[in-house]
């Protein structure tokens, strides 16, 4: 099964941190919703440097789920593809 994903990075400041959590549970629901998975990571070292993950296993699928958020990301068309290393 492929998979696919992108990557969108963020910089939140710690006054915008809370609305910043409010956006990522709606794009969760909204990822979820679509079929896809969604994961948020934040740099240890640098408090409110982000990077979310967004996975579908089909290159259509992650960019329906991207077009129809009501909060898109601005690099949703560069898509990674997961490479076999057997």
């Amino acid at each position: 099964m492929a998979r696919l994903l992108t990557i969108h990075r963020a910089i939140v400041t710690l006054g915008e941190r809370q609305r910043y959590f409010e956006r990522l549970r709606t794009r969760k629901a909204h990822y979820s919703a679509a079929g896809c998975n969604f994961w948020v990571f934040e740099e240890v070292g640098l408090p409110g440097a982000f990077i979310e993950f967004t996975e579908a296993t089909d290159a259509k699928k992650l960019d329906e789920a991207h077009k129809s958020a009501l909060d898109p990301i601005l690099d949703a068309a560069r898509i990674y593809k997961e490479v076999e290393l057997s």
